[in-house]
């Protein structure tokens, strides 16, 4: 989950969805480009997915409301099925009239976009990653009926999602995921099930950040995030930040996270560093965390990432319980490539980052002595 503004989620089993999407009711782009031997016709799309779980309770107004693409040269190069991309002949705006007034008669909006299958996998890359077609056209009306609206994706790739950030009250990023998709999905969306996974690729604000990844080397002119500043890596038109940094991923509770504790500040080959913070569900739910650790070497003979991820672990935590999480460090996760390319430690000064995503840790300095 990537964004979800004053507990929009998850939905009440009462009350009307506007259902509305290319995606809502799609079972064969749902399964994604890898899919093997998958079959479509299996899959479990979401409007079955919440019929299932919702029944009678929950009246479902669905509109489809745009094509996944309107791009024929596009459609045509598609590394799909022929049949498998349902176009629907109606104009954009007819599509969108009808999801305007699906929203307009419904207590919430469920807007299920993003790319078909044959816009991901090998030689299908993409120059503009951002909702392709008239899907962001169909959020834009759709915000205006002032509803909570809420956005499902499925694609296979980070998108540049600025304007969605910005305007949706929830957001949840699904990728492909397969065959019992619409179950899973609706399971989330009502709250059966509480989130807890976290992206695995870096979201870029716009394209134009691309190449961005956590673990980039650093630079003889770092940008501290001053506009003012002259003479430093930034743009001129946006932040060095990503939208959704590495590792992130929200849930329906909240954690805190303590000071990071060391065993020791300093540590020698073949001695063990023990890393220790205290991690408490400050939410009104019980949920599970993805606890992160980095590091980040100072000085290298060759350049060292910002930021290297070297371990985690998922915890269980009820509403209000807290629990001290550990890692340990040894001087062999502290190994890098030298500029011989032999696979080595280097002594010297050390950062150590604990947190729920690659942004925000908590840390503290330790020394590698010879």
């Amino acid at each position: 989950m990537l964004k979800n503004n004053n507990g929009v989620l998850p939905l009440k089993i009462s009350g009307s969805i506007a259902l509305i999407g290319p995606l809502a009711d799609d079972n064969n782009d749902m399964i994604g480009p890898w899919s093997g031997a998958g079959d479509g016709e299996k899959a479990v799309s979401v409007i079955a997915g919440i019929k299932k779980l919702a029944g009678d309770q929950v009246t479902i107004n669905y509109a489809r409301g745009a094509n996944i693409l309107t791009d024929t040269g596009m459609i045509s190069r598609l590394d799909q099925p022929v049949g498998t991309l349902t176009i629907d002949k109606r104009s954009s705006a007819d599509m969108i009239d009808e999801a305007v007034k699906a929203a307009n008669r419904s207590d919430v909006i469920v807007a299920v976009v993003g790319e078909s299958a044959g816009m991901s996998g090998e030689a299908a890359s993409r120059s503009n990653i951002g909702l392709p077609g008239d899907q962001e056209d169909l959020l834009k009306a759709l915000k205006a009926t002032g509803k909570p609206m809420v956005v499902v994706l499925m694609n296979g790739r980070p998108l540049t999602l600025t304007w969605e950030n910005d305007n949706a009250d929830a957001i949840l990023e699904t990728w492909f995921a397969g065959t019992e998709a619409g179950n899973a999905i609706a399971d989330i969306l009502f709250g059966a099930y509480n989130p807890s996974a976290k992206i695995t690729a870096t979201f870029p604000q716009n394209v134009g950040q691309i190449p961005l990844y956590y673990a980039h080397k650093n630079t003889g002119r770092p940008y501290v995030g001053d506009f003012r500043e002259r003479y430093k890596s930034r743009y001129l038109d946006v932040s060095n930040d990503p939208l959704y940094p590495f590792g992130y991923g929200l849930s329906y509770t909240t954690f805190s996270y303590g000071d990071v504790m060391l065993s020791s500040n300093n540590i020698k080959p073949g001695q063990l560093l023990h890393v220790t913070t205290k991690v408490t569900n400050t939410g009104k739910y019980d949920g599970e965390e993805v606890v992160q650790l980095y590091t980040r070497q100072m000085v290298g003979s060759v350049t060292r990432p910002v930021e290297e991820l070297k371990n985690f672990k998922k915890i269980f935590l009820k509403a209000g319980e807290s629990q001290d999480v550990s890692f340990i460090i040894s001087s062999n996760d502290l190994r890098f490539y030298d500029v011989n390319m032999k696979y080595t430690y280097e002594p010297g000064d050390f950062k150590v980052f604990v947190g729920g995503n690659s942004r925000d840790v908590k840390e503290a300095d330790f020394k590698l002595t010879k």
